[in-house]
């Protein structure tokens, strides 16, 4: 790694509504949780692993990665995850990774920080929408952060507007595909055994 130390987390403490309730880190792919597909390919970019959860977290601290659950207890979306992350995290900078993402790409940490310049956020782009959940973000956030959630605003895109976050290009738009319905997991974990057929 070339660059500063950085601190990653997994966002995995939503109420995945879309899913009916169940927690989507926890539904299991190819024998283990999805979470853990996320942490597999995130632990090797970054050097410290957290878990932002609010449900479940017997089950989430087996990993024997901490487990960071939300420090506003309603629910309140990504926005909240991030701050608890960021005020637990030993770096100054946290990327964050949804739990629900499991193809984001390996150069993902690298390319957001080569590409935020002087920017204290940066998120991914996929050059037809943003997805501001895969982010990184400087701890002198924290602050502004508490303040937006505060006043009771949950838009994750308005708040990287208003820091002037920088987006950050990715060419493959699949690379940040959502799993939030039981089909798309179902053809998730359908094209991800075609893939390893083929590669067999």
């Amino acid at each position: 790694m070339t660059h500063s130390k950085i601190s990653g987390a997994i966002l995995a403490g939503g109420l995945s509504t879309r899913m009916g309730g169940n927690d989507k880190g926890l539904l299991q792919f190819d024998g283990s949780p999805l979470y853990q597909h996320i942490a597999a390919k995130l632990q090797p970019q970054v050097h410290e692993l957290l878990i932002n959860a609010n449900r479940n977290l017997g089950i989430y601290q087996q990993s024997g990665y901490p487990i960071i659950p939300d420090i506003i207890t309603d629910f309140s979306g990504p926005l909240a995850g991030m701050l608890a992350v960021l005020k637990k995290a030993l770096n100054e900078w946290v990327v964050f990774v949804p739990c629900d993402a499991p193809d984001f790409p390996e150069d993902l940490v690298a390319k957001l920080w080569h590409y935020k310049q002087n920017a204290w956020a940066a998120y991914a782009h996929d050059c037809n929408r943003a997805h501001p959940t895969l982010a990184l973000m400087h701890r002198s956030l924290i602050p502004r952060l508490e303040s937006y959630l505060a006043l009771g605003d949950r838009k994750l895109m308005f708040f990287m507007q208003m820091i002037k976050a920088k987006a950050v290009y990715f060419p493959n738009s699949g690379a940040f595909t959502n799993l939030n319905t039981p089909e798309e997991c179902h053809n998730w974990e359908y094209q991800h055994w075609e893939l390893l057929q083929e590669s067999a």
